[in-house]
């Protein structure tokens, strides 16, 4: 009898509910003959509903219905659970196979979605809607260090995924492209029909867009019945009984010649079956869809911790350690900006999967994050878009983007009023071929086309209410660098214009990007060379330093090359005018290497004078001021080998000025160590003489705060007189060059400069031998010896 119930269209009244359907006939003054004439129906069914019997479906919902009783209220309560576990039976074979596995982009085979899964976050206030002005986003941004970290980390509550699901009966993710959304429901269906969550109710997986384009165009019900779970009919009752987890995925996959059907189909369905749970998705930005009883929440973006997660998942027993790409990401912020985005995330993971590294061109690692963005993320699940965007090729939409990246980087807009978007498109799209002439058109067909961008890509978002921003400051940075390689084809006034901006820190990677994407570099590479140069060719103080350097370097008996001796000397000498306290500054040659006893003496030398300088703070009078904006310094990076050859006592970390002045102990201990390296060199015995008797002279190692401070107040500025004179002496290093600040400014940014060039370089870019030669040879050089240099070649 239960399994007649359970897969048939009958239900019947539980002893209970008869009792209530008597006293129901006599409280409305009739008898079971009269009951059915009134529902012209024969009395047969209307025995067998007061006998417990089963009955025709929509009879009992009839009878039910004249005698004024909730038909839930009277079948029995046992019956419902026990056809919501027979259903789940039946149907979880479907569900693992529709859901329980995960393949996108270039993955060689599908995942098991358990191994990868990463709990998905939700903001209960969509990004896009906050009533904020530009001022405000930047202020917020600003907290977040977004030059350096990105865009998408703005401070907002997060709630758990499956917190917001038991929140919300009815609920509308919205998301970026490849924000996860897909990935969730799958996760959701998965955890329900493994009785992990919301075990008491049916998984129903409806692929919208396959729902739309399902032949003879069925209903919802009849879709869900005969494809997402055949032939299990009942799934009617459970869906009446409002125990389904409905997931509808994809709204916004639907073409736009079934949008209208499908959203009538979804109202009307989650109208009739209003006690169950129901989860759809859609790309933020798609058409205004308008579901009155949902909530509408967005995915957010992955923090640390879940791209830590997700990572840990994919290298788990791989040949790459998951450790070795989370440091590797830290190290570029620029790259780990992408990972924020699940889809992008997986991305860097199959390429890093490949070579164990991200590639040294990091233009081409954005190329494929936007191809798969542009054109392989629909192009892969047979999606079709509208066609106002559509209408404009790859090319096309990376050249419109590339305009708007430049003009807005230009001014420094990281975010832009949506009409200044539009008048930026609007100005594209009235030149292309077949383009509307009426203004009013145009205008339509711009706020279109931005709707696209960000509905179809996720490249341009909004971040407030008509307030727009790249979704990464990676791709803003791109497309502003495309514009000038790509859309001007690297035209000499198009990298004069560029070569313009070499000492703005915030163009730093659009250099990077524009050498990484360029056909041959060496044009782009010779102007910034010559722009670098021509930065301290008028100053005869610093073409005199550089002069020093140049003849100081040549004296220098070392295996390296003559421009990495000079990139050395330049940074101790900038050291010591700025007193920067920097790990670096502890370098010292190991005792052992006799070859490198120059470098070693003279590193050596240099920490022991800046410590000293350090002091200066006692008397109120700070020289710390930070010039290397670039991770390691530019000898190092000219020659990597030098790194391994250096002995980097990196147990002294960077200090504010505070802990500085406060800590003299650890100041003292700061002067031992150099002190004690430069006597364990071979070095002439009156230096050595000279050297120990300053050592001798400090405070004792277990010397407290207050001995030290008052013995240096005293002796102080004397003994680092008679330092820097043994270094001038006996090394020829050391000078007081005595540069104003403006000077100084101008020597921090020529050496970055410098060091950018030699970064873009480094980057895997194409250049011919003969410029790359060109540029190491005079890098570093005064203009009278690059003169001379020119004219010998």
């Amino acid at each position: 009898m239960l399994k007649r119930f359970m897969m048939g269209r009958s239900l019947s009244c539980s002893p209970e509910g008869i009792q209530k359907a008597k006293r129901a006939l006599i409280r409305c003054s009739l008898t079971q003959k009269a009951l059915a004439e009134k529902l012209e129906v024969t009395r047969q069914p209307i025995g067998k509903f007061f006998r417990g019997k089963p009955v025709d479906r929509n009879i009992f919902v009839k009878i039910c219905g004249e005698l004024s009783l909730d038909w839930e209220e009277v079948i029995p309560k046992p019956t419902i659970a026990a056809l919501v576990q027979e259903v789940r039976e039946k149907i979880k074979p479907r569900i693992q196979e529709l859901c329980g596995t995960m393949r996108v982009l270039d993955m060689t085979q599908p995942i098991g979605l358990n191994d990868i899964y990463t709990s998905v976050n939700i903001l209960e206030k969509i990004t896009g809607r906050q009533r904020l002005g530009i001022d405000e986003l930047l202020e917020q941004y600003k907290s977040q260090d977004f030059d350096r970290f990105g865009l998408n980390k703005i401070p907002e509550k997060r709630v758990p995924g499956l917190e917001a699901v038991e929140k919300y009966s009815k609920l509308m993710i919205l998301g970026k492209p490849g924000a996860g959304k897909t990935t969730f429901l799958k996760y959701l269906a998965i955890q329900c029909i493994e009785g992990k969550f919301q075990a008491e109710r049916v998984p129903i997986f409806v692929n919208l867009k396959n729902f739309a384009e399902a032949a003879n165009k069925p209903g919802l019900l009849q879709h869900v019945t005969e494809e997402t779970i055949n032939p299990i009919s009942s799934i009617r009752d459970v869906l009446t009984y409002g125990k389904a987890l409905v997931l509808l995925d994809g709204l916004d996959e639907v073409r736009e010649e079934d949008s209208d059907r499908i959203l009538k189909e979804i109202g009307e369905f989650s109208d009739c079956y209003p006690k169950n749970q129901f989860v759809m998705t859609c790309r933020i930005a798609a058409r205004e869809y308008i579901f009155e009883k949902f909530t509408e929440v967005e995915v957010a973006d992955f923090d640390d911790d879940q791209i830590s997660n997700f990572t840990n998942n994919w290298f788990k027993e791989k040949a790459v350690k998951p450790e070795t790409f989370i440091k590797r990401l830290e190290e570029n912020s620029r790259i780990k900006q992408l990972a924020a985005s699940p889809l992008l995330l997986t991305l860097l993971c199959l390429a890093f999967e490949e070579s164990g590294d991200f590639p040294a061109n990091r233009s081409e690692l954005y190329k494929e994050g936007l191809d798969a963005l542009l054109k392989k993320w629909d192009a892969k699940r047979g999606i079709q878009r509208d066609q106002i965007y559509k209408k404009l090729s790859v090319q096309r939409k990376e050249d419109l983007l590339s305009k708007i990246a430049l003009t807005t980087f230009e001014g420094s807009e990281y975010f832009f009023k949506q009409k200044v978007a539009e008048q930026y498109i609007t100005e594209y799209i009235r030149n292309l071929p077949d383009a509307n002439t009426d203004e009013e058109a145009l205008q339509l067909d711009s706020e279109q086309v931005l709707r696209s961008i960000e509905h179809h890509h996720g490249l341009v978002v909004a971040r407030a209410k008509r307030i727009y921003s790249f979704s990464h400051l990676t791709f803003h940075e791109y497309f502003t660098a495309r514009e000038f390689v790509v859309v001007r084809q690297s035209s000499d006034e198009a990298l004069q214009s560029l070569v313009k901006q070499i000492t703005n820190k915030r163009w730093r990677e659009i250099f990077l990007l524009a050498v990484g994407m360029s056909p041959n570099a060496d044009q782009l590479l010779l102007l910034m060379k010559e722009k670098i140069d021509n930065l301290v060719a008028n100053n005869k103080k610093l073409q005199d330093l550089l002069a020093w350097i140049y003849n100081k370097a040549a004296t220098v008996k070392v295996p390296y090359k003559s421009v990495v001796v000079r990139a050395f000397y330049l940074e101790r000498l900038i050291d010591l005018h700025l007193a920067t306290i920097d790990i670096r500054l502890a370098i010292f040659f190991a005792p052992d290497d006799a070859k490198n006893e120059d470098f070693g003496i003279d590193a050596a030398f240099n920490a022991v004078l800046i410590h000293t300088l350090e002091t200066k703070l006692y008397s109120n009078t700070p020289l710390y001021k930070e010039y290397n904006d670039f991770g390691s310094g530019l000898d190092l990076v000219l020659e990597p080998q030098l790194a391994k050859d250096l002995n980097l006592n990196l147990t002294i970390s960077p200090q504010s000025l505070h802990e500085v002045a406060e800590n003299c102990f650890n100041f003292v201990r700061k002067l031992y160590q150099p002190l004690e390296n430069i006597l364990k060199h071979q070095i002439k015995l009156e230096l050595k003489v000279a050297v120990q008797e300053l050592k001798d002279e400090l405070p004792e190692k277990c010397a407290g705060n207050e001995i030290f401070k008052k013995w240096w107040q005293e002796n102080g500025k004397d003994w680092t007189t008679r330092l820097r004179n043994l270094m001038i002496e006996y090394r020829k290093i050391g000078h007081d060059w005595q540069f104003t600040s403006q000077e100084l400014e101008t020597l921090k940014s020529y050496y970055n400069t410098n060091k950018l060039l030699v970064n873009c370089l480094n980057s895997d870019c194409y250049v011919s031998r003969e410029v790359r030669q060109q540029i190491e040879d005079t890098l570093l050089l005064p203009i009278a010896e690059i003169k001379q240099h020119q004219q010998q070649s």
